[in-house]
């Protein structure tokens, strides 16, 4: 089966109920960038009526994950991935549709070739940038994800 955005939307609403119920969805995966979004609502506000931190991270987050399980699957490998590491800068209230875009798909293509290549663990760092409808950054966030082949 062929990774698009709505099957990474439907692993999203069986596997991670929470980031779905919240709003977070694909909106485009193509092999080198990754756009998600998520829209300010009461289900996923905090107490100063703006989208709380940790649904922008799960947004930023599925913006960058969903990369590398596109570029797992084509490798044909089964390859486990974790986050081992996450940054985050909150620069604005996110109000309104919050867009965040991960334009690494070339890293992470040449990460999982690294792992195929040396069957050893490796890892890589992907930058997420959330913007308002405005186009101003409410958020950046660098995940440092972690790959290895898995023994067969």
């Amino acid at each position: 089966m062929k990774v698009s955005a709505s099957t990474i939307n439907w692993f999203v609403a069986f596997k991670l109920p929470s980031a779905f119920l919240c709003g977070v969805r694909v909106k485009d995966l193509r092999l080198t960038a990754c756009t998600t979004t998520v829209t300010h609502r009461w289900i996923n506000q905090n107490p100063f009526q703006s989208l709380y931190f940790a649904v922008q991270a799960m947004a930023a987050e599925l913006s960058t994950g969903a990369l590398l399980v596109v570029k797992i699957k084509e490798s044909g490998f089964e390859i486990g991935m974790l986050v081992t590491h996450f940054e985050a800068t909150y620069t604005k209230k996110a109000v309104g549709k919050i867009t965040f875009e991960c334009v690494d798909g070339l890293k992470v293509a040449q990460t999982i070739h690294n792992a195929k290549e040396t069957k050893e663990r490796q890892t890589v760092s992907l930058k997420s940038i959330g913007t308002d409808s405005n186009g101003a950054v409410v958020s950046e966030f660098i995940f440092q994800w972690s790959v290895k082949v898995k023994k067969s």
